[in-house]
């Protein structure tokens, strides 16, 4: 750490009522705008000036700033073995698996010491070890995908796969990108090399030389001051509603006697209020830090080709109004954390999935275990985990069964009854994931009951309710209300299309944890059988030996 660096955020920290280390993340969000600023001056001929720039800010955020040497030393093990691993075995189908073993294995000893030691306003390693995580197993798969024929990769493989491996240069800058060390967002290498050698910006042949992104002197880069600047501002609010609503709001009122004596209805409120103001720090510090990156120019999306606006969400990772207004459990996790969202459904649940089969029960399974050790291992994790899940499938019932009645059985437009129902899905989707997220805010196991405990487990009694009743006859019952409904009305009942009736799991979450327990049973089932029938292959085989 450099000398006295500390003695401001250590004054500061008083007066904001926020730890030192959590004043110098704040501090290294807001310092990567000039940086990134003067980043993107330096000449697009020479990414190697680029990669030294990227490579000694990273250097001076972990080591001059919040003195991790350790921290240094962490990164270099996790991104030497990956690349080691993908030069000596890249064209084994083993590596990317190794790699994603070895990085979550050693994450894991970060992340139970830190849970150990119980400093959680110390900022440490682990957060930029979960950032690398995500890059460093999606790395190891693009490599192995340059391996394979285009026609065995989809889409999605082809434009992120690695023909040839990095320079240690390039690679040593794409670990340690100053504007997402910490706390992300996570990217591919090729996003990285598209934009470190300006070929992301590259306009089609389509898009109208006059409607070109504007760009300053010779540059490629498009003009990005404005869209960095609004994601700036944006986080700066969202830290500032943070520290004031932190001082009403704390998971710490949740243990109060004054919270007890509350009317339930006024508990449920606090109760909202608490993990609105735990969300309200996350969308601050992914703006912050979204927004230097943009002005880097790697959040360069595109250009609309008829308007020639220029899109500059590719790195986005949060939609606070996705969040907050969400009618269903898909759409609250959806606009939550999407790039973890992306790496999950990429290099985890469609990589389980053997090629041209259908993910199933392995699939879901191997993403929700993932999503929960990447995530670390308090208690609280998996009680949320594990409730939200059950949640995501009570809501899938009453999207099949109820939502119907609210839309028109012929042409399926809304009904003018169904702001109702909006409205109720809203209430009903914002207080049950209060309740569901109120663990992985307080992460302690008895503390995370005790809390349940005050609101009445409402959250758990609810859904439990919901799926009982959706097994009963009542379901049959609503169905056949909605046939008579339909040919009423001349037309015939079909399953509405919605994010509910996806089965992909979002965040690791299962979509639908009871038909995935029942596919476990068929698979156990089918191997039992096959373990029989080998066996019995066996014995008449020595039988006729003898």
């Amino acid at each position: 750490m450099l000398p006295y660096i500390n003695k401001p955020f250590e004054l500061l920290s008083g007066a904001v009522g926020a730890s030192p280390d959590e004043l110098k993340l704040i501090f290294s969000f807001l310092l990567s705008y000039p940086l990134a600023g003067l980043l993107k001056r330096v000449p697009d001929t020479r990414p190697d000036y680029k990669n030294l720039f990227i490579i000694s800010g990273g250097i001076f955020y972990l080591v001059g700033l919040f003195s991790l040497w350790t921290g240094i030393r962490t990164l270099f093990i996790s991104s030497a073995v990956t690349y080691g691993l993908a030069y000596y075995l890249r064209t084994s189908p083993y590596m990317p698996w190794i790699a994603f073993v070895f990085l979550m294995g050693h994450m894991a000893v970060n992340q139970l010491s830190r849970q150990f030691a119980d400093t959680p306003s110390v900022v440490d390693i682990t957060g930029a070890q979960m950032v690398m995580v995500m890059k460093l197993s999606a790395f190891a798969w693009n490599v192995f995908d340059g391996t394979l024929p285009e026609d065995q990769l989809s889409d999605h493989q082809k434009d992120r796969r690695i023909i040839k491996l990095p320079s240690f240069l390039d690679y040593a800058g794409y670990v340690l990108f100053f504007p997402s060390l910490h706390a992300g967002p996570a990217f591919d290498y090729n996003e990285y090399r598209g934009w470190i050698d300006c070929s992301m910006f590259d306009v089609p042949a389509t898009v109208d030389p006059a409607k070109k992104p504007p760009t300053r002197k010779k540059r490629k880069i498009p003009r990005s001051g404005t869209p960095a600047t609004w994601k700036m501002v944006s986080g700066l609010l969202w830290i500032l509603a943070f520290l004031n609503l932190s001082s009403w709001y704390s998971p710490s009122v949740l243990f109060t006697d004054n919270f007890a004596s509350y009317s339930f209805l006024r508990r449920i409120f606090v109760l909202h209020m608490v993990g609105f103001t735990a969300r309200t720090k996350y969308y601050g510090v992914w703006f912050l830090a979204e927004g230097s990156c943009i002005l880097a120019g790697l959040g360069y999306n595109g250009v609309d080709p008829s308007t020639g606006r220029v899109s500059w969400n590719r790195l986005q990772n949060i939609r606070p109004w996705g969040v907050e207004t969400a009618q269903n459990s898909r759409g609250y996790l959806e606009n939550w954390n999407m790039n973890t969202n992306k790496w999950l459904r990429y290099y985890i649940y469609l990589r389980v999935t053997p090629r041209n089969r259908k993910p199933g029960f392995r699939a879901s399974m191997a993403t929700f275990v993932t999503s929960a050790f990447w995530h670390g291992f308090y208690p609280g994790y998996y009680l949320a985990f594990v409730l939200a899940s059950f949640v995501q499938t009570a809501a899938k019932h009453y999207r099949r069964n109820v939502r119907p009645f609210f839309l028109d059985p012929v042409s399926q437009k809304p009904l003018p009854n169904k702001k109702y129902y909006d409205f109720a899905s809203w209430l009903a989707t914002q207080t049950t994931f209060s309740f569901v997220v109120a663990p992985f805010i307080i992460l302690d196991f008895k503390q995370s009951l005790q809390v349940w405990s005050r609101v009445n487990f409402y959250g758990i009694i609810t859904t439990l309710v919901t799926l009982a009743f959706f097994a009963s006859p009542a379901k049959v019952h609503l169905r056949k209300m909605l046939e008579k409904k339909s040919r009423e009305a001349g037309g015939r009942l079909s399953r509405t299309t919605s994010s509910e009736n996806l089965k992909e799991p979002v965040l690791g979450l299962s979509a639908d944890p009871g038909k995935d327990i029942d596919e476990a049973i068929q698979e156990l089932q089918v191997e039992v059988e096959k373990a029989k029938k080998e066996l019995d292959k066996r014995s008449s085989q020595k039988k006729k030996a003898l």
